[in-house]
């Protein structure tokens, strides 16, 4: 019984650190698309960035 509880939570375990890697993932593609439309619509010879 203590085996078949301890598979269960390893499953939600990685379940979970799954979807978190998925979301991330997205995130990832989100910050590269803004990073490079700031190249493409960037004024004059500056940074697009202002910090």
């Amino acid at each position: 019984m203590l085996l078949i509880i301890l598979g269960l939570l390893l499953a939600f375990l990685f379940v979970g650190l799954g979807f978190a890697v998925h979301l991330l993932w997205i995130a990832a593609v989100i910050f590269l698309l803004a990073w490079i439309a700031g190249f493409a619509f960037r004024r004059g010879s500056g940074r697009w960035y202002w910090w």
